[in-house]
């Protein structure tokens, strides 16, 4: 196998190890997004349902505060009524403290349900930092797939490269060009040899008539300065 093969064959298998160490990543990374998505939707649906407790019971620990405050009212006013003679004071009596008995239920009530609306709050504040945790990841996930994509795609058309490469008959073709260089030199060489034979196969009288010939071309200002010594016009 030639010099340039061997790296070819190299490079052909580096790439087919890269595609094979990418293609787990990329399918590990898109059931992790996968999971990220269903994970990012339970939770958005748990915290509205604690979210939408903790109103509600908030909204119930109102209600109960403010009926605690109205049975207070009822009773001073069942009190008025008995000291304005409108209502004996036995009966006044006894339904002011029925009125406050309930007013301590009502009061006891809102408080409990205002300390369970705070423990849903923060069921909520815990369960929004994880939703907020889960976007983040699932933002992280999702670039680290389109790297990873982008660098098997790179992986991809490197090894469609090598394979095109590894096709190629690097020897065959560095053998046709020696051949063609020597059959240029050849050519070359025996230009060179009919030119020297020519040249030998020349005359005196050619030569000298070269010589002539040359100096006309060449020097006619020596020849009208010869002329003008000869007398010739």
């Amino acid at each position: 196998m030639s010099f340039f093969k061997r790296i070819f064959k190299v490079g052909q298998a580096q790439a087919h190890s890269v595609i094979s160490k990418f293609e787990d990543p990329i399918r590990l990374t898109e059931q992790g997004i996968r999971d990220l998505k269903t994970d990012l939707q339970q939770a958005m649906k748990s915290l509205a349902e604690v979210k939408g407790i903790a109103i509600r019971t908030k909204k119930n620990a109102e209600d109960n505060k403010k009926l605690a405050a109205d049975y207070e009212r009822k009773a001073m006013m069942l009190l008025q009524k008995m000291q304005s003679g409108g209502l004996d004071s036995n009966e006044a009596e006894r339904l002011a403290t029925q009125a406050l008995s309930e007013k301590e239920k009502c009061t006891n009530t809102a408080l409990n349900l205002s300390q369970e609306a705070e423990r849903h709050e923060q069921m909520a504040n815990n369960l929004q930092a994880n939703v907020n945790k889960i976007k983040s990841s699932l933002t992280t996930y999702e670039n680290d797939l389109t790297t990873l994509k982008a660098r098997a795609k790179t992986a991809a058309s490197t090894k469609k490269i090598n394979e095109q490469l590894a096709n190629i008959d690097s020897s065959g073709t560095i053998a046709m060009l020696e051949k063609m260089k020597a059959k240029v030199e050849d050519e070359e060489s025996l230009a060179i040899a009919y030119g020297e034979i020519t040249s030998a196969d020349k005359s005196i009288d050619d030569e000298i008539s070269n010589a002539l010939e040359s100096g006309q071309t060449s020097t006619s200002a020596n020849l009208l300065e010869l002329k003008k010594k000869m007398g010739i016009e």
